[in-house]
């Protein structure tokens, strides 16, 4: 054989072995893509009245659409504990809560991460008293009873507004009812205060005209958190990128198409328009995205005012449970 001859069969030969090559790398890449972006069979979605963003996928039926192949459920609940109940136990893969939930949950042992989370709402809960309440300002919750959801947001909000009165938490009297069962003591004066969040707060405010004590303003930051199980943050961090990418895509709307999701929810609730107007007005804009180190920060403060007080049994790291797309959550 020629030299020419060789160094063309030589030629033929690296062509060959570089197509191999590139089909072979071609494969893997297919595959870990595959591997990635494969949606889960099942995603339970447990949510509140509160949950704008989620309350609009729903309706619309998005996630549905993203997720041709996916059984998508949505379960309601009263309140944060509940939903976060229900997650551990493996009755949901996802769902939204306030900033003390998470904190109990994970205090009791309850396996979950934080995978999203909204900016602060501070103004989007209260402690409401009646128009006629001998009880004026903060410090006058002094041997009061004051309703409140057990773990819920408003807990946190009630420790730091008997904090900033000066008083103990032993000094105020808490009734731990759920938020319809609150409404009714509170109407029927069985309680002196409500703490309570959105929108049953704007609902009773224009039904009941209570004087609001104070708000989440220099109290809390009222954070919203996305949670979810283990199995589902780690089998599939891409459907929680079409996740947050669909929730913020729902809060853009919320924002610049007011008077349609008002009309939306509304008929989803049943809550009266000028409630959900109401609640949306002291809404800020929600995109939603992964933990930073500031929200991280401040959940950490939630947990240890809650261990201070001896209302949570032991310490807690709210960073360990907080779901990181490059690591991993064995």
């Amino acid at each position: 054989m020629s030299p020419s001859s060789n160094s063309l069969r030589r030629r033929l030969l690296q062509i060959i072995g570089l197509t191999a090559l590139n089909w072979g790398l071609a494969s893997s890449v297919a595959r870990a893509q595959a591997a990635g972006t494969q949606a889960p069979e099942l995603l339970r979605i447990g949510y509140q009245k509160s949950a704008v963003n989620l309350v609009i996928l729903k309706q619309q039926g998005v996630l549905e659409k993203r997720f041709p192949n996916t059984k998508v459920s949505w379960i309601e609940f009263p309140a944060g504990p509940q939903l976060l109940e229900a997650l551990s136990v493996g009755s949901l893969e996802f769902g939204l809560t306030g900033d003390s939930p998470p904190v109990f949950a994970q205090a009791a042992g309850k396996d979950l991460l934080y995978v999203g989370a909204e900016p602060p709402k501070p103004d989007s809960s209260a402690i409401l008293v009646l128009k006629d309440s001998p009880v004026k300002k903060l410090a006058d919750l002094k041997g009061r009873k004051v309703a409140l959801q057990k773990g819920s947001s408003a807990h946190y909000l009630l420790v730091r507004a008997v904090e900033q009165a000066g008083l103990q938490w032993s000094d105020i009297q808490p009734v731990y009812l759920t938020p319809a069962d609150a409404r009714a003591a509170f109407e029927r004066r069985s309680v002196d205060a409500w703490a309570i969040w959105d929108p049953f707060y704007a609902a009773t405010e224009l039904a009941l005209q209570p004087r609001v004590l104070a708000t989440g303003r220099k109290l809390s930051s009222n954070n919203s958190f996305y949670l979810a199980s283990r199995p589902f943050a780690t089998r599939h961090a891409a459907a929680l990128a079409v996740l947050f990418e669909e929730l913020t895509r729902a809060d853009r709307q919320a924002q610049e198409n007011r008077k349609e999701v008002i009309k939306l929810i509304a008929g989803f609730s049943g809550l009266d328009a000028g409630v959900v107007s109401l609640f949306l007005q002291r809404r800020p804009k929600s995109p939603v995205g992964p933990l930073d180190a500031q929200t991280v920060a401040d959940q950490q403060r939630v947990a240890d005012a809650f261990h201070q007080l001896g209302l949570i049994p032991r310490t807690v790291t709210v960073a360990e449970i907080v779901w990181r797309p490059d690591a991993r959550h064995s």
